[in-house]
This record gives C-alpha cells, structure tokens and sequence, in this order.
C-alpha cells in the first residue's frame, strides 16, 4: 500500500492530486474528504497511517488511487496479509467500486469475491493466460485440464491436528475461511466443524492418550454440495465410531451418514461422505 508514513492520511490523499492533476489544494482536499466518506474512514483524516489497521491502510490506499480518477484500476493481491476482518474491509470497498461501473484488473486467490464481483476471469498458469471465460464457466465448468485441477485443488482441506498444540477456535476459523474463499454452502461448513470437533477432538485425541496427532482432509466435490472426509492417525486397531460416547456419536453420525472406518499397518483411517 506504501503510504506515505510521515504525512497525516489527508495529505496522502492530496499530494498526487496537486503535484499531478494541478488541482488547488482546496479542490484535492474537497476530493479527498469526499472518498475518504465514501468508505466510511472521514474521521481518520488527521491521522497517521501508523495509527490505522493493516485494513483501514489498504482503504486508504485505494482511495488514493481514486483520487486521480482512473479509468482502470490495477489491483495485485488486495488482501494479502491482512486478516479475515480486514479482508471482508477491503472486498466491500471493491465491490461497492465493480457496483459503480469502475474497471478493475484484479488478481486474487480469494475464490468467492472473484466469482462475485467479475466479469470476466482468466486463469493463467506459467505466466501467460491459460484460459478465460464468464465466472460460471470458469468456476462450474472450466474446459482445459489444469483449470481443472487447479479449481478442484483449491477445494481440498487439509489439516494436522496436534493434541497438545491444537487450538479449537483457531482451527474452527481456518475452515470458515476456506468455506468462504471455495463457496462451499453453510450446511456443509457447520457438520465439517462437527466432524472437526467431535469426531477428531473430543472422540479420537481426547479419548486415547496414545494417539497425539492425526490428519484430517476434505475433498469437496466440484460443485461445493459435498464432501469426502479422510481421517488417518497411528494407533492401536480400535472403531472410534464404536468407542465414543453416545453424545458425539450421534453428532458426529449425524454430520456424516456412511461413516466407517478401516485398519491397515498400524494405521487407523475413518471415512465418510458429508453431504
């Protein structure tokens, strides 16, 4: 974002508009305010960029360049770095500008504000434009194999859970993300977090002392209305499913109908469709 960290965010905003544009500085000021309402920060004027959230930066930022009254923005990585709060910050903003007709180039991994707000999409891969097409397309039924791959790779959850290091909300917060950025719909996100907490939590670290760690994956079908669970740890050949206590059973088969579970190696892996 690169503001100016020794100018107050007012000044931010005039500078370009008076050395570039040979507007007045009543007039860059006039601009500036009017953005600065636009996106809600009028009260952040007299601040230093020091003084604001990695979100409220990457706002300002973008007011700067609206400032100069562009026919197309660029934006590369909008969101990177800044955390789920101050994300949701800087898409709003986007979208209210894709609302207003402006044309924007954007490069993103965020899947659900891509689908969203564009028009077009392209996917490149080794540097050049690999394929393009209307979000529909793109994102339901992309033609060449490494879009593909590429969609489908980007609907698989996976995760180590360490009993002794495993923190539940963070855990929680990390599949809400990955719902959010791969549209997968709040049904599936709400028995994932189930299964999450239940079955690999509660059932089979809580419940064996011996087992310390275990790997769960989620594999979503291309059109995010369900998914393959894969949960794979060492320890002795012991049914979770048939070792839990009744509560988190049910819940647990409740999020996912065809539950079973096999042992092979020294290795357990429980399996299921949650739909």
């Amino acid at each position: 974002m690169n503001l100016f960290e020794h100018l107050t965010i007012i000044e931010n905003l005039m500078i370009a508009q008076t050395e570039l544009l040979d507007r007045s500085k009543r007039q860059a000021c006039e601009k500036s305010m009017e953005l600065l309402k636009l996106i809600g920060l009028s009260d952040k004027a007299l601040s230093l960029p020091g003084q604001l959230s990695g979100g409220q930066q990457q706002r300002i930022a973008i007011c700067r360049a609206l400032a100069m009254d562009p026919e197309v923005i660029l934006f590369d990585e909008p969101t990177s770095a800044l955390d789920p709060t101050m994300v949701a910050e800087v898409l709003t903003v986007i979208r209210n500008l894709a609302k207003q007709g402006l044309t924007m180039l954007i490069v993103t991994h965020e899947m659900n504000f891509a689908r969203d707000v564009s028009t077009r999409v392209f996917y490149m891969d080794q540097g050049v434009i690999y394929e393009e097409g209307s979000p529909e397309q793109i994102f339901d039924s992309p033609q060449k194999d490494r879009t593909r791959q590429f969609i489908n790779h980007l609907k698989v959850f996976e995760k180590t859970i360490d009993a002794e290091e495993c923190d539940y909300l963070e855990l929680i917060s990390e599949i809400e993300q990955f719902a959010y950025k791969n549209l997968i719909n709040r049904k599936l996100v709400y028995r994932m977090q189930t299964l999450t907490e239940e079955l690999c939590i509660n059932t089979i670290l809580n419940g064996d002392p011996e087992i310390r760690k275990l790997d769960l994956i989620f594999e979503f079908a291309g059109d995010g209305e369900s998914s393959r669970m894969t949960v794979t740890y060492e320890g002795r050949d012991k049914n979770p499913v048939y070792g839990a206590d009744e509560l988190p059973r049910a819940l647990f088969t409740n999020a996912c109908g065809d539950i079973s579970y096999s042992f092979e190696n020294g290795v357990c892996t429980v399996t299921g469709t949650v739909d």
